[in-house]
């Protein structure tokens, strides 16, 4: 995990923990347990965006797009809607996220942007449908909603990126998104789709604002773009970026 929930024992609390798109996203709210069919409404949400859009599934769309067999217009409109930000951001970034150049063979993958955009999307449903005071981890990425506790924001911990056991910083966050890029979970995964090599400049980039979709892509393409993300991060009004 890139970030962490720092929390203190409450007696009405519920968490649930669910492995769906390579990763495990954890449900931690507050005030006792949702209404079951909301949090079934949400686990079912994660499963169809990785049957959806999981690049290492032949059968998902975005495999069959990329090989060819499955034209976009016949695409479900989430796809769509997905690579229409992706094409966005790659104009915005002047090519630092491009999402059908990221992985190293070359082949579609939004991956940058799907994670934060699926997590985010569950929140605001999750929202609407009543429930409050949650914070919802999807690979050290947080969306955080209301309280903890009456008076407390959400402390969200960004990992040291040399020792496991200690943090870098901490964050008090209420109805904000925290997303990190970094090296220490995998390595140099991080390609720049400009070159195909591997960004090196930094060990970690984690952002901060009102939307996963964002802060999650931003962070990813703040790594690639290395000593400059920061200023390109604090140029999109309301997030901002803490680099290491």
């Amino acid at each position: 995990m890139t970030a962490s929930l720092r929390t203190v024992p409450s007696v009405d609390r519920f968490v649930h923990v669910e492995p769906v798109m390579g990763t495990v996203v954890s449900f931690d709210f507050r005030g006792g347990e949702p209404p079951a069919a909301d949090l079934d409404r949400a686990i079912a949400w994660l499963h169809e965006v990785d049957a959806r859009f999981s690049p290492f599934r032949p059968d998902s769309e975005v495999s069959r797009l990329a090989d060819g067999t499955l034209a976009e217009r016949d695409t479900h409109p989430d796809v769509r809607a997905v690579l229409a930000m992706c094409e966005a951001l790659r104009v915005d970034s002047d090519g630092a996220f491009d999402a059908r150049r990221w992985s190293s063979d070359g082949r579609l993958d939004p991956s940058g942007l799907v994670k934060g955009w699926a997590v985010q999307r569950m929140a605001d449903e999750l929202d609407a449908a009543g429930v409050r005071d949650f914070a919802i981890g999807a690979g050290g990425d947080i969306a955080a909603r209301g309280e903890p506790e009456p008076g407390r924001a959400w402390q969200v911990g960004i990992r040291h990126p040399r020792e496991r056991d200690r943090v870098a910083a901490v964050l008090a966050v209420n109805d904000l998104a925290v997303a990190t890029s970094a090296t220490y979970e995998r390595g140099a995964h991080i390609r720049d789709p400009r070159s195909a090599r591997a960004s090196g400049d930094l060990q970690s980039v984690t952002v901060v604002g009102p939307s996963l979709t964002w802060a999650d892509a931003y962070a990813t393409t703040a790594f690639v773009l290395g000593l400059d993300g920061v200023a390109w991060v604090a140029d999109h009004s309301g997030y901002g970026a803490l680099a290491i």
